[in-house]
């Protein structure tokens, strides 16, 4: 075989062996994500006098997620896990997987936005009661997440405490939502961010 011949048929055969060795390559790349982790019950604020219970990962939308999020919910595949102590405190993570980070990131500044707009949703559903919105900020972590605080107190005299997180990794987005009677005073604020960290970062 002459020497031209023969070096453009070994270029060939390379050529085609990378090009398979690409080919089986792309199924390994293309591999889907796992499933993103929730947290665990000893990864919540510590409750002064009872432990937290977890419950098992569900698919939906929980009955406990305030209803100033409920209408951002359907069209989107989610799933959640409920906390609770002995006492009057509860918890609850949501997290949905969107097709891409655009999605996200938009998902993510819509349930802001609800959170943020929250008491006048409440106030306007029923005039009995008031409620009143904290934004305690950002953390770096992942894509970001933003806390809030939210203060509910009904006329004939119940008052709650919420505090709410949303966060983002990729085109996931996590809530993480914690509740007691009380008021702002009573608000873990600290651990909460700790946690809302905590729940970012375990998510893949």
């Amino acid at each position: 075989m002459p020497m031209r011949t023969r070096a453009a048929a070994l270029l060939a055969v390379a050529a085609t062996g990378l090009a398979l060795g690409a080919t089986l390559a792309s199924p390994a790349e293309a591999a889907p994500k796992a499933s993103p982790k929730f947290l665990s019950a000893s990864e919540l604020p510590p409750h002064p006098s009872s432990s937290w219970t977890a419950g098992k990962v569900t698919d939906g939308v929980p009955d406990g997620l305030l209803s100033c999020l409920q209408d951002t919910m359907p069209g989107y595949t989610s799933r959640y896990r409920t906390f609770h102590t002995d006492l009057d405190t509860g918890a609850l993570q949501l997290t949905i997987v969107v097709g891409d980070t655009t999605k996200a990131k938009a998902l993510a500044t819509r349930l802001n936005k609800d959170i943020k707009t929250c008491p006048t949703q409440l106030e306007q559903a029923d005039p009995e009661v008031e409620a009143t919105h904290r934004d305690y900020g950002t953390l770096a972590v992942e894509e970001g997440a933003r806390v809030h605080g939210l203060h509910i107190e009904g006329s004939w005299g119940a008052s709650d405490i919420h505090l709410l997180s949303v966060g983002r990794d990729g085109k996931t987005v996590t809530v993480v939502q914690w509740g007691q009677l009380g008021d702002f005073a009573d608000a873990p604020v600290k651990a909460f961010r700790k946690t809302t960290t905590t729940a970012v970062n375990k998510l893949y």
